[in-house]
This record gives structure tokens, sequence and C-alpha cells, in this order.
């Protein structure tokens, strides 16, 4: 087995990256090269839970003339087909997989059931957890969280189209400053919008901490896992 820094982590992956260049749905040769990743490394020993976003399909508040349940609902089944993608990809690849729900969908999906979602991990399978926390007004972020501390994971690997949190946009600001570690607090005081801040104030108040990568270079995820210094630690 290679030398790991983590045994079982939690991936959030936002919907966007599973869409390529493309930018809207699923590019398939994108999902493969994450997908690659996650089985090179449950194929060295970690336990691999993923939460998945929507984006590349539907975004809540892209329905500001909806009422914000249904659109918050919307979202939730485009994370739902961003799970089966990964799945699909991920056995394709010889990984066992189960896709949990946090909204019954019995025929392609199990509910999710914390007890199940450890049995599976510790079998070696990796989780999926779609459909965000089943709740409106709740982003994927705060489900990673959630999932996160649910099934004890060690750190949450959240890969983003930046590779790190800075002090401004890096793609406006050149000058913006790049962080290698940072705090909870000073995310929330100086609102780097690393993630929103419900899921920001649970990481912090359950002491998980989160690693922000760039995941258009999908070594990274193996790069985490092993310790090596990339991204921005928060803690």
């Amino acid at each position: 087995m290679a030398e790991l820094k983590y045994k079982r982590v939690l991936l959030k992956l936002s919907g966007e990256a599973l869409a390529g260049e493309q930018k809207t749905g699923v590019n398939v040769e994108t999902v493969g090269k994450i997908c690659d990743k996650v089985k090179e490394i449950v194929e060295m020993g970690v336990e691999v839970g993923i939460v998945v976003g929507g984006g590349n399909f539907w975004r809540g508040r892209n329905g500001h003339q909806m009422e914000r349940t249904t659109a918050d609902y919307m979202g939730m089944l485009a994370t739902a087909m961003n799970g089966l993608a990964l799945q699909d990809a991920l056995e394709a690849r010889g990984i066992f997989t189960r896709v949990q729900t946090a909204i019954e969908m019995r025929e392609i999906a199990e509910p999710f059931i914390q007890r199940k979602a450890e049995k599976h991990l510790g079998k070696g399978r990796v989780v999926v957890f779609a459909c965000g926390t089943g709740h409106p007004y709740f982003t994927t972020d705060t489900a990673a969280v959630l999932r996160a501390t649910e099934i004890g994971a060690e750190i949450i690997l959240l890969g983003k189209s930046i590779d790190a949190v800075y002090s401004d946009d890096p793609k406006v600001n050149p000058n913006a400053e790049r962080y290698t570690e940072i705090s909870y607090m000073d995310v929330l005081e100086k609102d780097l919008k690393v993630m929103d801040s419900t899921a920001t104030a649970m990481c912090r108040d359950n002491e998980i901490p989160l690693l922000v990568f760039g995941i258009e270079d999908p070594e990274n995820i193996v790069r985490a896992v092993k310790g090596e210094r990339i991204g921005t630690i928060v803690s």
C-alpha cells in the first residue's frame, strides 16, 4: 500500500467539473479522467465518498422566476444524474460503486442510510451521495460537510476550477494573494466564497479540515491523499 495521509476522504465535485470545456452536460472523457484517479486512490486503500453538484444541468439560483423550493428540487435531480454518470464510469473501471440519494428514487439508487454508507466504504466501495441534503435552501457544499461528518471523513477534498484559495478572483485580479493555509474564521470574515457560509461554519464547528485544489488536473486527487502540498488547507 502506498503511503497515505488520509484513509477516508470526502471528495466534493461541482457539476461543472464533469462538463469539461463544453460547460454543460456530462463530458465522458472528463469524467473518465477524474474516475481514473478515484480508482487509483481506492486501489491504494483510500475509502472514498463523493458529493456531486448539479450545476452542469441546473442551478437553483438560475430559477429566479420560479418558486425557490421548486428550483432547488430541480437542482437535486440534476445531482442524481451526475451521480449515475460517476457510478457508470467508476464501475466501467472495475470499482464497485453505490449511489445514495437524499430523496428516495429506489429504482436507480439507494436512499441515504448512514450505516449502509459506512458498510459500503468499509468494503472498498465508492459511495456517491446525490440530491444534496434533500432539503431546499441548502447547497451541495453543505451536503458535503454533512456527509463528511456522518461518515467520519478525515478531510474534505474540494476540487474547484481554481487551484487554491485567493484573496480575490485571480482571473479578475492578477494581484490577488494566494493562501497556502487559512482558518475558517478568516474565510468567513474575509467573505472568500470558498464554500457558502453555512458549509464553512459547519466545517469549523465540526473541526473538519478542507483542502481546496484545482480539479482540472485530476492527478491532484492522488497528491491530496498522499499529503503533498497543493492548493489551500482550511482548518
